[in-house]
């Protein structure tokens, strides 16, 4: 798994470079970070998928880009990675200082975790801004044809979608 981490400082080798002891302090950090020092030894198709996640984000870490760019990084993880990753991604751009750009299609879990939304629909940006000025009831049955309700998260205030009963299933046509 740590080789795997590794990878990430390919970028900054040269065709001569050596692997530097900036390296391993780079890659060791990057697995600090994202808390899989402990895997270290472990081959990657032997970790959960979530674990699987971390070790990603740690290549990606290791690089040292000053954004990150994650495309549905919660896709086929369980609830508790879910979360955990994206606190994880909240942590490294308040700690580190780094930009994250995260697509996500669940809309509670990008009003919760982002401080800034851009919302699309065939392509095109309908929307952006912080999540409280762009989650509305208004928004989300335009874009995506869903009656619902937004409230306030009670545990961080963010706006939450809540699917009003009744829908007749997907692509009813109301």
């Amino acid at each position: 798994m740590a080789d795997l981490v590794a990878r990430g400082r390919y970028p900054h080798q040269g065709r001569f470079d050596r692997w530097s002891r900036d390296d391993e302090r780079i890659v060791a950090e990057a697995m600090a970070a994202t808390g899989v020092t402990a895997l270290s030894g472990r081959p990657v198709d032997e970790l959960s998928g979530g674990q699987r996640q971390r070790v990603w984000v740690a290549m990606v870490l290791a690089q040292q880009t000053p954004t990150l760019l994650l495309d549905e990084p919660t896709t086929f993880l369980d609830i508790t990675h879910q979360y955990g990753l994206l606190e994880l991604f909240g942590k490294l751009r308040r700690s580190m200082g780094r930009t994250v750009v995260v697509v996500l299609h669940d809309l509670n879990q990008a009003a919760r975790y982002a401080s800034h939304l851009i919302v699309m629909k065939d392509g095109a940006v309908v929307t952006a801004g912080p999540p409280a000025a762009v989650i509305t009831e208004e928004l989300i049955d335009k874009v995506y044809e869903l009656p619902c309700r937004v409230l306030p998260d009670p545990e961080t205030g963010a706006p939450m979608v809540i699917p009003r009963a009744g829908l007749g299933g997907a692509g009813s046509g109301r």
